[in-house]
């Protein structure tokens, strides 16, 4: 079955639901009991030729759609008011009594297609990502585990709870943590380090409880991956995430490239930075603030100006990613200023059925706001130029993808950065800025990583095991040249607010993967605009139709993380810098 995508311009402006072809027009999730029936007659058909096979496999794809899409709107609005019970209620609903009863079905629909007769018959070329992962899923299914998730998902959902409701007073104001961040670009150092250590003083009020729940996610983590006969979680994880590409050995190998590279280039900046602002020593609150001496930036006020002036960079670089958050915007799905209650972080969460996804996060008037509204819509760009693929497993690409799509639209939109930067200085100041955090990436990507390789190696360690350890690792990549001196209380929990390693354990490597990309991605479009904008969409386009390694190629780029590939485009990005 070769379905051609719909024209960008149809993907974007397009806002009705396609038509169901399974399901009722006016189907809705609200028990068990409805959905069952779908599930045994996928369960129970007769197939009797390649066409009936992929008829079906279109409309198991809708149920899934269908689901997945509830589910999304269950958790958005639960992670807009963490304090509302009923919203918890409804997503716990989902996870405890609609997930687990339809996860024995799921195994069941994946061995009838395997089994099918007619599997021969289908497009092997066409269907071959689909397939692989199906294979998989089966290999590591085991019904023991479906009550281990429902469990998880709840321990997860304890995190986002006990961190939304994390505030603190400054100048006689209760303030969200974010906020409270912003006073780190401050260029009165006085209200930096008070900002700093109120923040985390916050955090170390719930630090213990934080550390137990993470000790109860190992375990369980750890039990569900030796109940699949996995060695430990880290090795269920990279089969349960489909990481066909590359290994856990290739992973230490872009650890070991991170630090032989990218750190030092840090530690270069961290000195210039020291020097700059007139500093005997680096202090963790110095590390924010623009060295100039200037105000921090301050490229809006409000989230609509936010989105007005995202809409505007995004229509100058290509019209189509300017229709595409017009779109979200008519249809309510953004979510962007911070507010108490409101869950951490930032996403943009697909909405399969729809085709039109919904972007969550927390502004507070910074540029990192504007660097994150770009991102999301870059994830939100890869959700159009998806959403007419006709599986729903088409739809999501592994996050080495899914953040390129990301990451590379921080880049590339910074030509149109005038937008929230009218003044030439502070345009540069934004720039130089933002190609500081790239780099910065790789370090705390690879100190995130390797730590979690460490915690499900030895899942049996001791929380003072653990600190240790996090320290060790912290001190490899980051900050080697900032005083902590008198803060020793705080970096043994540094790792808790990386929300990651609560709610999707080993998603964090990709962000380093894809960022060489992103690099590799805006190097292209600075030698030829047009021509690398338009391999960008046309790798993205494919969805999860080819191989990770294809689709980097389709954007004309190489998946290789080597020290030497490294090297080559942490240099392009320092050139670049030097530019400004």
């Amino acid at each position: 079955m070769n379905i051609a995508p719909a024209p960008a311009h149809e993907l974007a402006t397009d806002t009705q639901r396609p038509a169901r072809r399974y399901l009722p027009e006016t189907f809705a999730v609200t028990d068990w009991a409805s959905l069952e029936s779908y599930f045994e007659e996928l369960r129970d058909r007769t197939i009797a030729s390649a066409e009936e096979l992929e008829n079906w496999l279109l409309d198991r794809s809708e149920l899934e759609s269908v689901l997945s899409e509830d589910l999304a709107w269950r958790y958005i609005r639960m992670t807009s008011d963490t304090q509302s019970q009923e919203r918890a209620e409804a997503f716990q609903f989902f996870v405890n009594e609609v997930e687990p009863q339809a996860a024995p079905y799921d195994h069941a629909l994946n061995e009838k297609l395997m089994a099918s007769p007619y599997l021969p018959e289908l497009n092997q070329d066409r269907y071959r990502v689909f397939l692989r992962s199906v294979r998989q899923a089966l290999d590591i299914y085991r019904a023991e585990n479906i009550p281990l998730k429902t469990e998880i998902s709840t321990k997860q959902q304890q995190y986002a709870a006990t961190v939304g409701a994390m505030t603190v007073t400054l100048d006689g104001e209760e303030i969200t943590l974010p906020r409270a961040a912003d006073n780190l670009k401050s260029t009165d150092r006085t209200v930096r380090a008070t900002a700093y250590q109120a923040i985390q003083e916050r955090r170390l009020q719930d630090a213990k409880a934080l550390d137990q729940l993470f000790t109860e996610l190992v375990d369980l983590r750890d039990q569900m991956a030796r109940n699949a006969g996995f060695a430990n979680f880290r090795d269920y994880m990279f089969a349960a995430l489909g990481r066909f590409d590359y290994t856990a050995e290739d992973c230490f190998d872009f650890h070991r490239a991170i630090r032989e590279t990218v750190v030092p280039l840090i530690d270069d900046l961290d000195l210039e930075r020291r020097q700059d602002l007139g500093l005997p020593e680096l202090r963790p609150w110095d590390l924010d603030v623009d060295t100039s001496g200037k105000a921090p930036l301050r490229p809006f006020e409000t989230g609509e100006e936010l989105l007005e002036k995202t809409i505007t960079v995004f229509q100058r670089l290509d019209p189509f990613l300017g229709e595409c958050l017009r779109t979200m915007r008519q249809m309510g799905h953004l979510d962007l200023e911070s507010r108490k209650g409101k869950a951490p972080g930032g996403y943009n969460y697909p909405l399969d059925e729809t085709g039109v996804p919904f972007i969550f996060m927390n502004a507070t008037a910074s540029l990192r706001d504007v660097v994150t509204l770009l991102h999301e819509g870059g994830h939100a760009v890869h959700s159009f130029l998806t959403r007419r693929l006709p599986l729903s497993a088409d739809k999501h690409p592994p996050s080495e993808v899914a953040e390129l799509a990301s990451m590379s639209m921080e880049l590339m939109s910074m030509d149109y950065w005038d937008e929230f930067f009218p003044n030439p200085d502070e345009l540069r100041r934004a720039k130089r800025t933002h190609l500081e955090g790239v780099l910065e990436t790789f370090p705390w990507v690879a100190t995130i990583d390797k730590f979690q390789h460490w915690v499900y190696e030895h899942p049996q360690h001791t929380e003072a095991e653990r600190h240790q350890r996090w320290k060790e690792i912290f001190d490899e990549f980051n900050q080697r040249t900032v005083s902590w001196q008198g803060l020793d209380t705080y970096k043994p929990y540094l790792w808790q607010k990386q929300l990651h390693l609560y709610e999707v354990p080993f998603y964090y490597i990709e962000y380093a993967m894809a960022q060489l990309g992103a690099i590799a991605v805006w190097r292209n479009y600075r030698q030829d605009a047009q021509q690398g904008l338009d391999a960008y969409k046309r790798a993205l386009a494919l969805g999860y139709t080819a191989p990770i390694g294809e689709i980097y190629e389709a954007a004309g780029i190489r998946f290789d993380f080597s020290t030497e590939y490294l090297r080559s485009l942490a240099d392009f990005v320092r050139e670049e810098m030097a530019k400004l």
